[in-house]
Parts: C-alpha cells; structure tokens; sequence
C-alpha cells in the first residue's frame, strides 16, 4: 500500500484528518528507527566465521576461501618429515613431548666421515645420515644436556653394517647422556645397538636386523632410556640363546666382568611400542638387578624362538608390563623367574594379549611371590590356561 492510498484512507476515518495522519507519520518514523538500530547493531560474519571475530583461518596445506583469500594465505605442506617422532618418556623431557630431528650441524655420506663426527659430538650436535651404507662399528662417548641432546638421524636407507655377526657392536653409546638415535638401520653384527653407562636416551625408529646376538642392549647402569617404536627382527644369528631382542641390565653370573661384582642397576628404562620378531630368544629379557621400568604396547611373534620359552622374561623388580601383544610361542607367553635372592619381585601384569598356540601358560610366574596378572590380562590357544596363580 503506498502512502497516498494510507492518506485517503485516514481521511475517510470518522474524527480529524490531520491528527490521524500525524499519529501514522509518527508511527513511520519509529518503525524506520528500529530497522536502523537493528543492522548497526548486528553486522554481516563471513563465510566460515566462528563468531564476530571475523573467518576462520584456511587449513594448513588447503586453499584459502575467496572471503579469506585476501588475509589469510595458504600455510604451505612441508615437504620433508622429520627421521621419527617418539614421544618422550624417562629421558628428562616432558611427559608428551616430541622427539624430533632438528635441523643438521654436521651432514655425513661415509664411514669416516660418521666417525670423524661421533668424535667431534658434544652438546647441540646434530648429525644426518644421508642414504648409503656404513660400513664398520661405531661409538658415541660425548655427553649431551636435557636442553641440548646429542641426535644421530637418518632414514632406513641410512644402514649400519657392522660387518659380521662375529663380534662387536654396530652402535656403541659408552657413558653417552642425552641422546637420540632416530630412524635408522643397523645390521650385520654381533650386537645391534648397546648402550653403556647411558642415561636420558632415547632409541627410536630404528630397523636393527641381522644380528649375531641382542639387537638392543641397555646395560652397565643405563637407567631412564626409552626404547621406542623400533623394528627387531632377525636375531641370533650367531647362537641362538642369546638371540633377544631387547635386553635390559646384566645376568648375575656376569656381575663381576661388568659391574664390579653388584647388580647392573639399570633402572626406569621404558620399552613401548616395538614390533619384535624372528628373534631366538626372546622379544624382551628384563634382568635381575634391575627396578622399576616398563613395557608397554609392543607386539611380538615368537615363531622363530628356540633359544628360549617366552616373549617376556622379568627377573627385576616392579616392573610394569602392560598392553602388549604376542602370537606364537612354544611354551609360555609371559614369564618371572628369581634367578637371584631378593628379585623377580613386584611386578604387575596389566591389559596383555596373549595368543600362546603353545603347550603353557599365558602368564607363568615361577615362583608367583608378589608378582601379579590382573583380570584383564587375555589368553588364548594356552594349553594350561590364563596363568599358574588367580588373576587379581
């Protein structure tokens, strides 16, 4: 209705014309009046606005929209990943945190030249390993800081070799704190990767393979390492009983050669989400004389194992053992032994998977004294059951 057809209508009204039209014209004002306070007060958003700040910003690695084009540029995709990225755990990082590569201070291609900078290593030294095979055994002896590790990295076309399963070992950290081997591949000796009076270090992302005895050794008093995310598999190539894949501390029958005559206190390493396989012994051998330490969400196939009777073998004290995953052994999935008065104690079983297909138990603790397997422990194809004491 236009305003002309409002006029002649109020004229027809019964009363006074002009006050009529006065009270429309009135009424008109503030109507217009609320449309304006209206739009002022409630402004346009943008497409894929979150609120009244204004658009969101473009996902990383994705075109920016036309509303954002303008303002917020496409953050480009890296095109390089880092050798591996552990996520730390008793090395003296925070809880969480990601170990990665930093960028290079030395950049290697041979043999001498990976000697040249083990030697060369102090705190803040970071040396890439660039594609090739080095051929020879190696040793770190410097010590790094919790603000600045000492890291070896490379990619598993990075190799290792040891050259034989005979004797020595392929990478040797010997009184190395604070350092970080990350990504590559060692093989093709009597030892795979042993560290010595080693603290605060970290093993990461490594293929160790082909080796004459133990792929991975923590020994000599090397305590708050972490042992995380490695491939093992092919060990034992030299006598099949010394075979394992990952070996913490020192039997007693060896304490005097190594220690001095106490226990290899080798203690609160963590060993967690390893894949270990094809080894002759077994997958994680944990010493008597050592405490406290864990081992969590490693898979093992035990299919090659004829140097021993178990993935897992614990003969120190307290350790947790938890969310691990077995196929295949010839015996028993999880054991304890006290091997030596005072150890074998303490420790606790928790959320394992255990698919034995072998003649003993999912859990066999020999003898049981405080050593727990909680209900939520699973064993199948055991032909004696769960375990040789109630679940707790």
């Amino acid at each position: 209705m236009t305003l002309e057809e409002i006029r002649r209508r109020v004229a027809a009204l019964p009363g006074n014309p002009t006050m009529w039209l006065a009270a429309v014209g009135l009424l008109v004002a503030l109507i217009a009046l609320a449309v304006a306070v209206t739009r002022t007060a409630a402004p346009t958003v943008a497409v894929g606005a979150t609120g009244p700040v204004g658009p969101t910003a473009p996902v990383a690695g994705t075109s920016p929209t036309a509303d954002s084009a303008s303002t917020s540029p496409t953050v480009p995709t890296p095109t390089t990943t880092p050798a591996t990225a552990p996520t730390a755990q008793a090395t003296g990082d925070a809880p969480g945190a990601v170990v990665d590569c930093p960028a290079a201070t030395i950049v290697v291609g041979t043999a001498d030249e990976l000697t040249a900078a083990l030697e060369q290593a102090a705190a803040g030294t970071v040396v890439e390993l660039r594609d090739g095979t080095y051929t020879g055994q190696f040793t770190g002896t410097a010590k790094g800081t919790a603000d600045k590790p000492i890291y070896v990295c490379g990619g598993p076309g990075a190799v290792i070799d040891g050259g034989g399963v005979k004797k020595g070992y392929a990478f040797h950290l010997d009184g190395a704190d604070h350092w970080r081997l990350l990504g590559f591949t060692v093989r093709n000796s009597q030892k795979g990767v042993m560290a010595d009076r080693t603290n605060h270090s970290v093993i990461s992302g490594l293929d160790v393979t082909q080796i004459g005895d133990e792929a991975i050794h923590l020994r000599k008093f090397s305590s708050d390492n972490l042992v995380e995310n490695n491939t093992v598999s092919d060990t034992g190539r030299r006598r099949d009983k010394f075979g394992e894949g990952v070996y913490v501390g020192t039997a007693n029958s060896n304490w005097q050669q190594i220690t001095g005559g106490g226990p290899d206190t080798s203690d609160r390493n963590v060993i967690r989400g390893n894949t270990i396989r094809a080894t002759t012994a077994e997958a994680i051998d944990i010493k008597e004389g050592t405490t406290g330490g864990t081992v969590a969400g490693n898979t093992f196939d035990g299919s090659a194992l004829t140097g021993a009777d178990s993935w897992v073998d614990v003969k120190g004290n307290d350790w947790t053992i938890r969310d691990n995953s077995g196929t295949h052994s010839p015996e028993d999935g999880f054991q304890t032994h006290q091997v030596y008065a005072g150890w074998g104690r303490g420790n606790t079983f928790t959320a394992n998977k255990a698919t034995v297909d072998g003649a003993g138990y999912g859990f066999h603790l020999a003898p049981v004294l405080s050593n727990r397997v909680a209900c939520d422990n699973k064993a199948t194809g055991a032909a004696r059951g769960l375990s040789n004491t109630p679940c707790s």
